[in-house]
C-alpha cells in the first residue's frame, strides 16, 4: 500500500458490519486486527465418505490469533478501554488467553492470564509472546469444584481492584460474548438455510452465542428456520451433551479428564443455557471418544488439507456421529465450525503425523525416496 504501511481494509470492521445486531453493544472503540470474515469451505472427502453431501467447514482457524476467540477480543478490549483500565484480566484455557494477550497489546493496556493448570505449551507460548504476564493456576478448569472456588476468588481480587474480570461466557462476560454471534451472521451470508449446525461446548458460551446469532435472524425476517443446534463434548467433559439428549432441564459440573484442550471446563457457565437453545432448534447432544477425535483431526488435515487443534475436530466428529445415527436433517447444509489452528497444540500435531516421520537423507538418497513415492513405499 503506498503512502504508508499500514494494512489495507478490503471490508468495513466486524462489529460495524453487523452493528445492527449489536444494540447493547459499545462498538465505537472495538479493537480491530482484522478478525471475522473466515472461509467457509466445502469438504472434499470427509462430507462425501459419509453420505453427507453438503458438508461445510467454518474455518474460525483462520482470525488473527487462530481462534474464534478474537470475535470477543476485540469487544472485551474495547470496554476495558472505555473504563479506564490499564490491565486485563482474564482466566483461559488457552485460546481466550492468546486471542485478549494480542488485542491489549494493539491497544497498549497490560494482561494477566490465569489459565489452565494443563494448557498446551504451543497456547502458554502464544500468550508470553504477545507480552502477557500468566499465571499457571493448580487444578484450573480440571477439578470443578475448585475451579469454582478460583473463578470466585479473582471475580473478588479484581473488583477490589477496580478490574474487570473476562471469561468467555454469557454467565460473566455478556457484552464482549455477543461479538461471537457474527459467526452465524456469516454463515446465513454464505449459505442461505442451513440445516444443522455442529458446534463443540467446554463451557458453552460458543454454542449460546452462535444459537443467538440464528435467533436474530430468525427474529428480523431473515430466515424461514433457526437451523437445528447441535452440542458436541469430548467424553472428558460431559457436561451437556448427555444431559440434553437425555431430556434434563440443566447442565452438570464434572471433574473433566479431556485430553482435548480448550474445552475442559468441569464447571457449568452457559452449560445450562445451551440445553435451552437447543430445545429451542431441535439440537441433540453428542459426546465422542477422544481416540475418535484425535483421528478426525488427521483426517481434516491427511483429507481436507485443513490443520486443526483437536478441539476444531470435535464438531466434526459430531456431524459424523449424527450421520452414522440417521439423525441429520437431510439434504439442506450441515456446518462444522472449526475452532481453531493446528499450531495452537503442537504436541498434537506431532502426534496426529507421528508415523513416519520426517526422513533423513542425503543427496544421493533423492532418486531412491522418489522412486518409492512412484510406488507407493
Amino acid at each position: 500500500m503506498r503512502g504508508g504501511n499500514r494494512a489495507l481494509i478490503v471490508m468495513p470492521a466486524l462489529y460495524t458490519r453487523y452493528a445492527r445486531y449489536l444494540p447493547g453493544v459499545d462498538t465505537a472503540g472495538a479493537i480491530d486486527l482484522g478478525q471475522g470474515g473466515t472461509p467457509v469451505v466445502a469438504s472434499r472427502s470427509i462430507g462425501p465418505r459419509a453420505g453427507i453431501a453438503r458438508l461445510y467447514f467454518k474455518l474460525e482457524s483462520l482470525n488473527p490469533t487462530g481462534s474464534y476467540k478474537d470475535r470477543f477480543a476485540g469487544l472485551a478490549i474495547a470496554a476495558a478501554k472505555a473504563a479506564g483500565a490499564r490491565q486485563v484480566v482474564a482466566t483461559s484455557s488457552g485460546n481466550t488467553g492468546a486471542a485478549l494477550a494480542a488485542f491489549s497489546a494493539a491497544a497498549g493496556l497490560r494482561c494477566a492470564l490465569y489459565v489452565s493448570e494443563n494448557a498446551p505449551a504451543g497456547k502458554l507460548e502464544q500468550m508470553l509472546a504477545y507480552g502477557a504476564d500468566v499465571y499457571r493456576v493448580e487444578k484450573f478448569t480440571i477439578d470443578a469444584a475448585e475451579s469454582a472456588r478460583i473463578s470466585a476468588t479473582l471475580s473478588v481480587e479484581t473488583a477490589a481492584r477496580k478490574l474487570e474480570l473476562f471469561i468467555t461466557a454469557y454467565a460473566i462476560s455478556p457484552g464482549p460474548m455477543e461479538g461471537i454471534k457474527t459467526i452465524a451472521y456469516e454463515l446465513d451470508e454464505a449459505l442461505g438455510e442451513i440445516g444443522d449446525v455442529f458446534l463443540p461446548v467446554g463451557g458453552g458460551g460458543l454454542y449460546v452465542a452462535v444459537s443467538r446469532g440464528f435467533a436474530d435472524l430468525a427474529a428480523d425476517g431473515s430466515r424461514r428456520a433457526r437451523p437445528r443446534m447441535h452440542v458436541v463434548q469430548p467424553a472428558g467433559n460431559d457436561t451437556v451433551a448427555t444431559p440434553l439428549r437425555e431430556g434434563t432441564e440443566e447442565a452438570r459440573p464434572v471433574s473433566t479428564s479431556t485430553r482435548i484442550s480448550g474445552l475442559g471446563v468441569g464447571y457449568v457457565l452457559d452449560g445450562t443455557v445451551a440445553i435451552g437453545h437447543a430445545r429451542a432448534t431441535g439440537g441433540n447432544g453428542y459426546v465422542i471418544d477422544e481416540d475418535e477425535i484425535f483421528a478426525v483431526q488427521r483426517r481434516l488435515a491427511v483429507e481436507e488439507g485443513i490443520l486443526v487443534e483437536p478441539a476444531g475436530a470435535v464438531s466434526v466428529a459430531g456431524a459424523l456421529a449424527a450421520a452414522g445415527r440417521g439423525e441429520l436433517t437431510g439434504d439442506k447444509p450441515v456446518v462444522c465450525v472449526l475452532t481453531g489452528h493446528g499450531f495452537k497444540d503442537p504436541v498434537a500435531v506431532q502426534h496426529i503425523g507421528a508415523v513416519p516421520g520426517a526422513r533423513h537423507i542425503g543427496r544421493a538418497e533423492i532418486a531412491a525416496s522418489l522412486d518409492s513415492q512412484e510406488n507407493g513405499a
